[in-house]
């Protein structure tokens, strides 16, 4: 049972505007979602003007009913179908735009006391930050990956090859950055995961909204890329903590699928048709080397893959593309995001 739980201190009503919008996508988390609504009131403290939204995705367990009653001082607003957690963004984001800085959270996020606070004074002291990230730990308390380096096809071989925690702790050689020592306040990465991240005003109208067709997985990668070329950074601040519990991507072998190819939907829309080819190969390549295990998630994939081809630029979400025989019940998604699948 959640308690019900006060209103921040620096809550603004609806038509006054906020300094900081913070925006959560919600599908069926009535589970996760109350240690968010306890934590939000402390740590947007010293926070002067804010706003919580929650875009629920059509959930069928009375997850925006639990946020209306537990904590009526949240705005939520019911997309009508699951559109995704891209969709569900851009839909709070729309509806209640952000002054200085949009907070996107994963439902099973919990922040520090006084971390949004931290997160807003470091991008407003340095307009070159686009995206500030919090440190992210596990819920025993140990680090998250959660810094990212840019996709390439020799990470990808690297990944297939070595495996993700080997490859990681090569720049050359794997996306995620697996060097504790990197994270540490003021370090910068290409991208990272998308359960907590600060977007500032400039960054948003410099780059827009986040593109729809990846539904789940490769959204936050595309994203803070495009911020990236809009001459931003992202940037780490180590005083700002989120505690993730993760979502549910490596015990289904459908959003297993979702991930793979929509590391490639997003190579190929920053890259050229061969480059992109050589890409798809490698994310295939470790698929099946580990689907020869016995792993069904990884076969799933590799069905995923084939089926979408290396081509894949389709105007569709990927969910549209790869239902029927691939994936199984049409793809519906938890918004609770954890990182693209790689090799282990």
């Amino acid at each position: 049972m959640v308690t019900v739980v006060g209103a921040p201190a620096g809550l603004v009503r609806d038509t006054d505007g906020a300094d900081v919008v913070v925006a959560v996508v919600t599908y069926n988390s009535s589970r996760v979602i109350g240690a968010l609504l306890a934590a939000l009131p402390a740590a947007l403290a010293s926070v002067r003007r804010c706003l919580v939204v929650v875009a629920d995705n059509d959930s069928a367990d009375g997850t925006p009913d639990l946020v209306r009653a537990s904590a009526p001082w949240v705005r939520v607003i019911n997309a009508g179908h699951n559109a995704g957690y891209a969709g569900g963004i851009n839909l709070a984001l729309r509806r209640y735009p952000a002054a200085r800085a949009a907070y996107v959270l994963n439902p099973d996020a919990v922040p520090s006391p006084g971390s949004v606070s931290t997160l807003l004074d470091v991008v407003s002291r340095d307009p070159s930050i686009g995206i500030a990230v919090p440190l992210m730990l596990a819920s025993d308390g140990t680090l998250c990956w959660s810094l990212r380096r840019e996709p390439s096809v020799p990470r990808a071989l690297g990944e297939a090859l070595l495996g993700g925690r080997r490859a990681g702790r090569v720049a050359l050689l794997g996306e995620t950055v697996r060097d504790a020592t990197r994270y540490r306040d003021g370090a910068v990465a290409d991208w990272a995961t998308g359960a907590a991240m600060m977007v500032t005003r400039a960054a948003i109208n410099a780059v827009g909204e986040w593109d729809e067709r990846f539904f789940l997985y490769s959204e936050e990668t595309d994203y803070c890329l495009r911020v990236r070329d809009a001459g931003y950074r992202l940037q780490l601040v180590e005083a700002a903590q989120v505690v993730h519990q993760g979502g549910d991507q490596a015990t289904s072998a459908d959003l297993w699928a979702l991930a793979a190819v929509n590391r490639t939907r997003l190579y190929r829309k920053r890259h050229s048709r061969p480059a992109s080819a050589a890409y798809w190969a490698a994310v295939l390549l470790n698929e099946a080397m580990r689907a020869r295990a016995g792993e069904s998630r990884h076969r799933t994939a590799v069905r995923a893959l084939l089926g979408a081809g290396p081509d894949q630029r389709s105007a569709r979400a990927t969910p549209a593309i790869l239902s029927g025989s691939t994936l199984k019940g049409g793809a519906r998604p938890s918004p609770a995001s954890g990182p693209p699948g790689v090799g282990t």
